[in-house]
């Protein structure tokens, strides 16, 4: 902090959205104008891997667009020392072999200085495999899951552990609902990792008990049967962590009348549509409510309403902040550097749209819990709760 109270790193960034967004604002008013703004020369490629299409689309369709935003913008600003960056933006299609395939592709055929993505855990494991005994600099939208990923020093994430996820569910059914009977319901993928992280920081809430856990394969269609066993177990309230609206639907359709607290992976609201009238009054811990945006989000938001007329999460937000740290490192170092020093960049605090990140910490985020942002669903639009976790 200055001795004014305010973080540097955080202004510094509010500085730099905002001077994108007025370059933005002036490639769309003044054409000729912002023509010798733009960069030029050859462009510096930067690989993303995104879950485009399969289950995993709510996921990668917001960050490709957060993504494609952040080019824009800093091309419009000057680029990397004068010359722009082109992000080719490749479809794993939800598949981990994919995204091997199109990483190889990226890394050895097309010569990107990083990788951006993939949108899901089991596809980001598969990608480290490349780009780490490269030292090559990748940023992940997803959370850290598995200890392997913690060897990883060129691999960093703008998105929380699983940990982190655990515990911010556990401290909204804990201390805000009083609960200590409660049942789970999730996915094979991402579910499956959170839950073996609540199982993990259990031991921290005494008196709580998970009295039922369903599980469901990644692309189920119809999961009420297992959302009927989790209203048998009659719980204080039910955590619902996946990455599709078909479990919502579930709770809905068997009269679960327990209050119901979701993941941040179920926030993109292409997931929330999915949901139909099971989204209503459903809880989740995150970073970005678009309808009431925190003061250093607000420039953002208004940017991407403006080019895509919709209010953007934190998958969208999370794509923006992966190309500016990367956009920074490059110019610091040079877009000609090795990848190794970019990755050294790399490894130090950020001040993001998302949140506040330090990629040196053992998780490779730096989040923290107290950053979360808790908000209620109320006919498809998100409502932001005074509920924090206390620092």
């Amino acid at each position: 902090m200055n001795k004014n109270g305010v973080n540097p790193q955080r202004l510094r960034a509010l500085m730099c959205v905002s001077a994108l967004a007025a370059a933005v604002v002036t490639t769309f008013a003044t054409p000729g104008t912002a023509q010798a703004q733009q960069a030029t020369g050859e462009p510096i490629k930067i690989g993303a891997i995104l879950a485009i299409t399969g289950p995993g689309a709510g996921l990668g369709g917001p960050t490709r667009n957060g993504i494609l935003l952040a080019e824009k913008a800093v091309n419009a600003s000057g680029g990397v020392r004068g010359r722009p960056i082109r992000v080719i933006i490749e479809d794993d299609a939800s598949n981990p072999d994919n995204a091997r395939t199109k990483a190889n592709a990226l890394v050895h055929n097309e010569k990107v200085v990083g990788l951006l993505g993939p949108s899901q855990i089991a596809q980001a494991l598969s990608t480290g495999a490349i780009t780490d005994p490269l030292k090559l600099p990748q940023i992940v939208p997803a959370g850290l899951s598995v200890p392997v990923e913690r060897e990883r020093k060129c691999i960093y994430h703008v998105l929380p552990s699983q940990e982190l996820n655990a515990r911010a569910l556990m401290e909204y059914a804990v201390t805000a609902l009083k609960a200590k009977r409660v049942g789970v319901l999730h996915d094979s993928g991402y579910g499956n990792a959170v839950m073996g992280a609540l199982k993990t920081i259990s031991s921290s809430y005494p008196g709580v008990e998970f009295v039922t856990i369903e599980k469901f394969e990644i692309g189920a269609t119809d999961v009420t049967t297992q959302a009927a066993k989790v209203r048998a177990a009659n719980p204080d309230a039910v955590m619902v962590i996946a990455t599709s609206g078909v479990p919502f639907r579930a709770v809905k359709q068997v009269r679960l009348e327990a209050p119901v607290i979701a993941a941040i992976g179920s926030s993109s609201y292409s997931y929330v549509k999915a949901m139909g009238e099971g989204a209503d009054n459903v809880v989740i811990p995150e970073f970005l409510v678009g309808e009431d945006p925190l003061p250093h989000q607000k420039a953002f938001v208004d940017m991407y309403r403006q080019e895509y007329k919709e209010t953007p999460k934190n998958f969208e937000a999370a794509g923006w902040d992966m190309v500016q740290f990367m956009v920074a490192a490059l110019r610091a170092v040079g877009p000609e550097a090795k990848p190794a020093e970019v990755c050294e960049w790399l490894r130090r605090p950020h001040a993001g749209i998302l949140a506040d990140y330090d990629f040196r910490e053992s998780d490779l985020t730096g989040m923290k819990l107290p950053s979360y942002i808790y908000s209620k669903l109320v006919k498809g639009e998100y409502t932001r709760l005074p509920f924090r976790v206390a620092k």
